[in-house]
């Protein structure tokens, strides 16, 4: 109505009015539109999202603590909460790995398109001669398993490994053997926890990541055999990102996936990559397979 009526009466403050009015509502039907998407059984599950840096030394460690960073505040934004359960920092600088649990409404129908490899160029802080690089990380999410999920699990299966938490945590996590990786040695899977003081406690949680990994792989092979699932692996390197942060010479972060750009790269970083998962959604880029090494 007011739309017609500014269109009328050629008022412009009519017709900001107009669109101010339709902003929201544009949104929630975009919102809507996403929601609808959310058909898998596992969408309204928390996700297990692990990074790990891939090719690049010192420089693809400092970009996985980065893209960490990203989904940590994406996940703030929205209101989730998070859980890290595995944090391993490199020597020098940035992380080996880590593994965070996301919990908020469909959180894993979010995060699964962001399975992949990520790439980012910029010049390089650990590069005397001030030189551009480019690092990879690969990103992997999976959903929570309930108690309600059968996934039956052999002792006899399982490796447990023991050792000194390397992360924050206070002294006495550091001088303990609290922190726990177990290996199914039927798969190769292996999950880590070294977050909390207990050691009881991170078996419980590492237990809960296994159990979680397993119900995914049973959920891939389902998908397989319904031939739905594309075949999105590939190594942490170049040709395989799904995703460019580049930072010089110019601003831009590109999803290869979708042609999509976004040339304000501080505010990606900053936890707004709704853009992407929205439209990948959108293109139905859901359900995609764990980028290879990120066991």
């Amino acid at each position: 109505m007011l739309a017609e009526l500014a269109s009328e009466e050629d008022d412009e403050g009519v017709e900001k009015e107009a669109r101010d009015g339709l902003e929201p509502l544009e949104k929630a039907v975009a919102a809507l539109e996403v929601r609808s998407l959310f058909r898998d059984e596992a969408d309204h599950r928390p996700a297990i999202l692990t990074i790990n840096p891939g090719a690049g030394g010192i420089d693809s460690q400092d970009w996985a603590e980065m893209l960490l960073r990203m989904y940590l505040r994406w996940a703030d934004t929205r209101g989730f909460s998070t859980e890290i359960v595995n944090e391993q920092p490199a020597e020098e600088a940035g992380i080996k790995s880590a593994t965070v649990i996301v919990r908020g409404e469909y959180a894993y129908g979010y995060l699964k398109v962001e399975n992949g490899v990520h790439r980012l160029v910029r010049i390089s802080p650990f590069d005397a001669q001030k030189r551009r690089h480019t690092s990879f990380a690969s990103v992997f999410v999976y959903p929570e398993a309930d108690e309600d999920v059968a996934i039956e699990i052999d002792d006899n299966d399982l490796r447990w490994d023991t050792f000194r938490a390397s992360g924050a945590g206070g002294q006495h996590v550091n001088k303990t053997d609290s922190a726990v990786r177990i290996t199914h040695l039927p798969t190769g899977i292996v999950v880590t926890c070294q977050t909390e003081r207990s050691q009881h406690r991170n078996r419980d949680t590492a237990m809960k990541l296994l159990k979680s990994r397993l119900y995914d792989r049973k959920r891939d092979e389902e998908r397989k055999k319904r031939q739905e699932l594309e075949d999105e692996k590939g190594d942490a390197a170049w040709g395989n990102q799904i995703r460019s942060y580049v930072f010089q010479p110019y601003t831009l972060v590109k999803d290869h996936r979708l042609n999509l750009e976004n040339g304000n790269v501080q505010a990606v970083m900053d936890g707004d990559i709704d853009l992407f998962i929205e439209a990948a959604l959108l293109a139905g880029l859901g359900g995609l397979k764990a980028p290879e090494g990120s066991k």
